[in-house]
């Protein structure tokens, strides 16, 4: 099989997601989820790290409906097939979910990970999903931004010019 295709077979549904997990019952399941519409440093060292913490990494992406509801109608500057296939070819994602909700809650709590991943400008109580993944006796961690690096301000840089 050639390499494009195993990308794509990293992008998944949740349907699928759900089965490949009951056949994984004993790997740690590791979740986060963003927009991701430009792919930068930032990211990179985020999902690496949080893809240090257990054996299968998720990685919920918004739609690009959600991205337009969330970041406004010059949003996202990517379609969601190229945002996806971008993070599926990262060596450490293990899969990709996009979802059209605002928030990630029916994923999370369908997928029910040992351990839910945002950046440390979160509180953890505040994180959707909190309640879902403390009640299941697992972790929510944070991780702190580089900083400098953040879609929003490649942005800027580039109106500037």
């Amino acid at each position: 099989m050639d390499k494009l295709a195993l990308v794509k077979l990293k992008i998944i549904s949740l349907e699928s997601v759900k089965d490949i997990l009951k056949l994984n019952k004993n790997k740690k399941v590791v979740f986060t989820n963003g927009c991701f519409d430009i792919i930068h440093r930032g990211h990179i060292e985020y999902l690496a790290l949080a893809a240090s913490y257990g054996d299968i990494l998720i990685v919920g992406v918004n739609s690009d409906k959600s991205v337009r509801k969330l970041k406004g109608k010059n949003r996202p500057l990517q379609d969601e097939c190229s945002r996806s296939t971008i993070l599926a070819a990262l060596q450490f994602v293990t899969y990709v979910v996009i979802f059209d909700e605002d928030t990630p809650y029916k994923l999370i709590s369908e997928i029910k990970p040992n351990i839910l991943i945002k950046g440390s400008d979160y509180k953890k109580e505040d994180i959707v999903g909190y309640d879902i993944v403390t009640k299941n006796a697992g972790e929510v961690l944070t991780i702190d931004f580089i900083d400098g690096y953040s879609t929003t301000s490649i942005i800027n840089k580039l109106i500037e010019k």
